[in-house]
């Protein structure tokens, strides 16, 4: 079958007016075509569900380890050492070391005290009435119990929402935004090779991740790195899920009560929310051979970008695929959490922090509003900077 040449976009998904609702033009890329050739930025963009999906299952040809960002200064820092950008066999050994805390079992073990922590704080935030859906409600279980079984020193943990934003904030093209994340991406770098034992909590996840290297799992060099992977997107996901689960059901109070008269949706309402508004919404790979996508040539040594955000809207996918529906089907076939070898390795912890909180407010809260909510612009991430809610209990 004859292949053909992509079609050609001006679509800029950073101005601060795209990266604040970018999806129109998401519609715009989709409807353009299966691969579409940014000229501004010089990559080709996926924006459809099943492309994007074989992309992220294609890891031997469109791979990670040249970087996941757009552009070169965080690619060659991060390749092949950042667990995000780096590829077999290097890759699965940083990974089975970071997944083992994270294992279905260990969840298991850190449920209950995540359940009593979140029983605890929405008691609290029940007493006061109204209350701020980001910084008093999304960031706490990651802050306070995730990030102590991390278990680096507090003045890490005290960085370590700066150091997200800005690691995932410089992923983005060169411009002054990526300018003014790099040296936050670079200070938590630069803090995970000073983090060492004895400076490490005994058991802590960070300690474990030494442990390994001590047994031979993984390079010794390479602890920094993989250790890094619990001080960013240990965080991003949930907060902004968390935050973004409250806006889209203050939205749509008639799906608040939904949950509130059957919580078994729960779970699912919690991939809807993945699904609709995508924490994390792009990610980069690169082309090691001439590919081609749906019926377009894609030639070596590009740069793709696969977008999350815009592939979870698929109208091919899902019906209605803009609506927010917690019964909808398949909503858990969303890549708001990546697919393949690089799926996020703390996506079970992710859903399980959602679901907790999201079960102890239903059990407590009849009905709330929300008002005033304020995006956080970042080049990666998708999430709110503030949200007040009122609740009645």
């Amino acid at each position: 079958m004859p292949t053909l040449a992509a079609p050609e976009s001006n679509v800029d998904l950073f101005t601060d007016a795209a990266l604040a609702d970018p999806y129109p033009l998401y519609d715009e890329l989709r409807a353009a075509g299966a691969a579409v050739w940014l000229r501004g930025l010089g990559v080709y963009a996926l924006s459809r569900y099943a492309e994007t999906r074989e992309a992220l299952r294609n890891g031997d040809v469109l791979i990670s380890g040249r970087g996941v960002g757009l552009n070169d200064s965080l690619n060659r820092a991060m390749a092949g050492s950042a667990q995000i950008a780096s590829d077999p066999p290097r890759h699965d050994a940083m990974r089975r070391v970071t997944r083992a805390p994270l294992t279905a079992a260990a969840l298991r073990d850190l449920t209950p005290a995540l359940r009593a922590e979140a029983q605890t704080l929405v008691e609290d935030l029940v007493g006061r009435g109204s209350f701020d859906a980001v910084s008093d409600l999304a960031q706490h279980l990651p802050l306070t119990i995730i990030s102590r079984l991390v278990g680096i020193p507090e003045a890490g943990r005290q960085k370590m929402l700066e150091w997200a934003a800005c690691t995932f904030d410089a992923l983005g093209p060169d411009g002054p935004r990526t300018e003014a994340a790099l040296p936050g991406a670079i200070e938590m770098f630069q803090y995970g090779s000073r983090a060492v034992p004895p400076h490490l909590a005994p058991g802590g996840w960070a300690q474990r991740v030494y442990d390994a290297a001590a047994r031979g799992e993984i390079a010794p060099e390479l602890c920094p790195a993989t250790m890094s992977a619990y001080l960013a997107p240990s965080l991003d996901t949930t907060i902004n899920g968390i935050s973004n689960a409250m806006l889209l059901l203050g939205e749509h109070p008639e799906a608040w009560t939904i949950l509130r008269e059957d919580p078994t949706l729960i779970p699912n309402a919690v991939n809807e929310v993945l699904r609709l508004e995508s924490p994390i919404q792009r990610f980069a790979r690169y082309a090691t051979r001439d590919v081609t996508v749906d019926e377009t040539d894609i030639p070596a040594g590009s740069r793709i970008m696969l977008l999350f955000g815009a592939a979870n809207r698929d109208e091919r996918r899902w019906p209605d695929s803009t609506r927010f529906d917690v019964r909808r089907e398949r909503a858990a076939e969303h890549l708001g959490f990546g697919f393949g070898r690089h799926a996020c390795t703390g996506s079970g912890l992710a859903r399980l922090e959602m679901r907790l909180l999201l079960e102890a407010l239903v059990e407590r809260v009849e009905r709330f509003t929300i008002a005033d909510p304020v995006r956080a612009i970042n080049q990666t991430l998708r999430g709110l900077a503030s949200l007040t809610v009122t609740i009645s209990a």
